[in-house]
């Protein structure tokens, strides 16, 4: 028999190798495998079960349109931050300034409208050029000073949260003269009411926001760019990637989303303080954790993320409800993050 004859004999035997071991696997070894391919699946389970229980524990008061439309609007801010959260962790890395850079844009949108008697379009286009600016300094340390992630957001964090201190003096803008000066910094807090849930401006923009980042991920290359540096940047590098700007542009859009995030900050509370949103921060990294992003870079989804802000309303909410103490809503977070983390890991074990 000659070479050419006897070719497909190896092909046969390595296809029945695949068969065998795809059978071999034990149920919770099909498992790993199901939720390293699907990762949003489990966020998904995590938020029906929360539901349910809830629903039983609490009653027809959590399934009320006006109380899950609450639970929107308490989750559009974390929402936010979440998705620009998403971006800079897909790449393997971590921002801690995302909540002290939307804060700093408040800041610097209220006072430039309202202390300066800037037009409030032309103070609400500096604060985006403000957020986008601090996000490229983010990305400028990080890609070309080399300087961990972590470490590099820690500081800024404390330099932007320096700065809107000393801009703001410390001193709060009430909302009756937000609305009587720039009330178009309000307008994401207007709302409509359908069935007696009431949704807000915020929200759509959130959403909107989502869409267009989840296309970006998914249907550009620049997406494609984004995961393959977050799995592996070498590998990245040497497929002709450019991962230095690649990381750059995402700490910058990241940057630019908190802007717009402090744009909702506004609406929702009407007035412009320094102190508000001081949890938004790790609150938006337990959403992108618990939604299934991966803390290692390169997978996870802004659906996820979008989820997992969910499961942090509903799970409060639903305590709230049952009259549990906020020490005990704090509790269940952080014990979703614990137990979202250790998930990752244990997903990450499959081989390639």
């Amino acid at each position: 028999m000659s070479a050419s004859e006897g070719s497909p004999a190896p092909a046969a035997a390595s296809e029945g190798f695949a068969q065998f071991e795809e059978a071999g696997r034990t149920p919770l070894r099909r498992l790993q495998h199901l939720l390293h391919r699907y990762p949003t699946i489990v966020p998904f389970v995590v938020l029906g079960v929360g539901l349910v229980v809830f629903s039983l524990i609490v009653g027809s008061r959590f399934f009320q349109p006006f109380n899950l439309s609450l639970i929107l609007q308490q989750v559009t801010i974390i929402a936010v931050l979440g998705i620009a959260q998403t971006l800079v962790i897909l790449t393997a890395g971590i921002d801690l300034s995302v909540g002290a850079i939307m804060i700093l844009c408040t800041i610097v949108m209220g006072h430039l409208a309202v202390s300066f008697g800037m037009p409030q379009e032309a103070a609400f286009a500096a604060a985006l050029l403000v957020g986008f600016g601090c996000g490229a300094i983010n990305g400028v340390l990080v890609t070309y000073l080399r300087l961990p992630p972590f470490i590099v957001t820690l500081g800024t964090w404390s330099v932007f949260g320096a700065l809107f201190l000393y801009v703001s003096g410390s001193q709060t803008i009430r909302s009756q003269v937000v609305a009587s000066e720039a009330p178009l910094l309000q307008w994401t807090g207007a709302a409509v009411t359908v069935a007696g849930a009431r949704f807000t401006v915020g929200t759509v923009l959130m959403l909107v926001i989502a869409a267009a980042v989840w296309y970006m991920l998914n249907r550009t290359a620049f997406g494609r760019h984004v995961y393959a540096v977050g799995d592996d940047p070498e590998a990245a590098r040497l497929s002709g990637i450019d991962a230095k700007r690649t990381l750059l542009s995402v700490y910058a859009i990241s940057g630019l989303i908190c802007a717009l995030g402090a744009w909702v900050l506004i609406g929702r509370i009407g007035a412009i303080s320094p102190t508000s949103g001081g949890s938004a921060n790790l609150d938006s990294i337990t959403a992108v954790v618990i939604g299934g992003t991966s803390l290692f870079g390169g997978r996870g989804s802004i659906v996820g993320t979008l989820v997992g802000a969910l499961i942090v309303g509903v799970f409060r909410n639903g305590l709230a409800l049952a009259g549990l103490d906020a020490l005990w809503q704090e509790f269940t977070v952080g014990l979703l993050i614990i137990v979202a983390v250790g998930l990752d890991q244990w997903i990450r074990r499959v081989s390639a």
